[in-house]
C-alpha cells in the first residue's frame, strides 16, 4: 500500500474536529448557509473582473472562459482552450467552493486564491499577458477607475484586482444541498439508495480522503495508492502527472495531488486531474479499484453514484444578484 499522505490546512482541521451535533459522528459537514462576512462590493467587482477579457493578452479569453459560472465552475472539457485555441495541460476544476480548499491549483502550488490568480494570467496556454499589459486596459475603463479609488486607498493595481477576484471566488458557495439538509437531521430527504450509497462511501474508504466540509480539498493523496494508475491508463505520463513532483522535486510527492472537493461533483465532468474519466460511474469504479484496492458491483457504483448527485448545492448568491454596485458601490 502506497504512502498515506495527509496535510491538513486550517479548514481542514476545522472540517474534522467542530461540527455541529447532528453531524458530530459524520466525516461529512454541511456547508453554511450564513453571510460568510465578505465585503459584497468587493465581490462584486471581482465578479466583473472575472468575466472580463482584458486580463488576457488578446482580449478574448477570461477566468469565466475556463470556469463556466453556469457549468458548475468548469468547462467540461479534458483541457481547457487559453488564448489563440491553445490547449492547456491538466483539467480545469471547479471555481465553486475553491475558498475552502486549503491549497489552490491540482499540485497544491498555491496556498491562497489570491497567490493563484497570477498563473493564469500570465501563462502562454492561458491568458497569456502581464499585468503591465492588463492594469492599463483596466485603468482605461472610468467605471473601474470609479470603484477601485472607493474601495481600495491605493486604486487599481494587481494586488487590489487579485483581492476583489479572491472575494468573489470565496462568494462562490453552493450551500443547502439535500445531503446538506440530510446532515442537519432531515431524514427523509435521501432516498433509501442514496443513504445506502453514503453508507458505502463511508463503509470502503471513500472518506479518509473526501471529508469535512468540502468533501476533500483540505490534504494531499498520491494517485494510484493500490495499483499502477498511470501505467494502466497506457499513455505517456505528461508533466501534470507527476503532481507535487514538480513544486518539491521530492520522489514522495511524485503523482501526488490535491484531493478535489466532491462538492457538485454530479456537474463537473470529466474527472481526474488529466480528465480521463469521461462519466461519474467511471470515475467512482477507478478511484475504488486504484485508491482503495476494490472491484465494486454495478448496483454498488450505482448506490454511490446516486450519494454523490445529492452533493449538488444551490446556485452561488453572487451569481443570482443583479445589481449594479459592481459599477457604483
Amino acid at each position: 500500500m502506497g504512502t498515506f499522505r495527509l496535510h491538513f490546512g486550517l479548514l481542514g482541521l476545522i472540517s474534522l474536529f467542530v461540527a455541529s451535533p447532528v453531524s458530530a459522528n459524520e466525516p461529512l459537514l454541511p456547508l453554511p448557509n450564513i453571510d460568510t462576512g465578505l465585503d459584497l462590493r468587493k465581490a462584486r467587482l471581482g465578479k466583473r473582473l472575472f468575466q472580463d477579457p482584458r486580463l488576457s493578452g488578446n482580449n478574448t479569453v477570461s477566468c469565466a472562459s475556463c470556469h463556466v459560472l453556469q457549468r458548475g465552475g468548469s468547462d467540461h472539457k479534458v483541457v481547457s482552450m487559453g488564448v489563440d485555441g491553445t490547449l492547456g495541460e491538466i483539467n480545469t476544476p471547479t471555481v465553486f467552493n475553491s475558498g475552502f480548499n486549503f491549497r489552490q491549483f491540482w499540485n497544491g502550488r498555491s496556498k491562497t486564491l489570491e497567490d493563484q490568480i497570477d498563473e493564469p494570467l500570465t501563462n502562454p496556454k492561458e491568458m497569456h499577458s502581464t499585468w503591465d499589459e492588463a492594469l492599463p486596459k483596466l485603468r482605461n475603463d472610468p467605471q473601474y477607475a470609479s470603484v477601485f479609488a472607493t474601495l481600495y486607498p491605493d486604486g487599481l493595481n494587481s494586488r487590489n484586482v487579485k483581492d476583489a477576484i479572491a472575494t468573489f471566488e470565496r462568494a462562490l458557495t453552493t450551500p443547502n444541498s439535500r445531503f446538506d439538509r440530510f446532515l442537519r437531521g432531515d431524514n427523509t430527504i435521501l432516498t433509501q439508495n442514496e443513504q445506502l450509497g453514503y453508507q458505502s462511501f463511508k463503509a470502503f474508504g471513500c472518506a479518509a480522503c473526501h471529508q469535512g466540509l468540502n468533501v476533500g480539498g483540505n490534504m494531499y493523496q498520491t494517485m494510484g495508492v493500490m495499483g499502477n494508475y498511470f501505467k494502466d491508463r497506457g499513455t505517456p505520463i505528461t508533466a501534470a502527472d507527476l503532481g507535487r513532483y514538480v513544486v518539491t522535486h521530492d520522489e514522495h510527492d511524485r503523482h501526488v495531488f490535491r484531493v478535489p472537493s466532491l462538492r457538485n461533483v454530479a456537474l463537473t465532468a470529466p474527472y481526474f486531474h488529466d480528465g480521463s474519466a469521461a462519466t461519474l460511474p467511471k470515475a467512482v469504479a477507478t478511484m475504488a479499484k486504484y485508491q482503495l484496492g476494490r472491484t465494486l458491483t454495478r448496483e454498488q457504483v450505482a448506490a454511490i453514484v446516486a450519494f454523490l448527485e445529492t452533493l449538488t448545492g444551490d446556485t452561488p448568491a453572487i451569481l443570482l444578484d443583479r445589481s449594479t454596485e459592481a459599477q457604483n458601490p
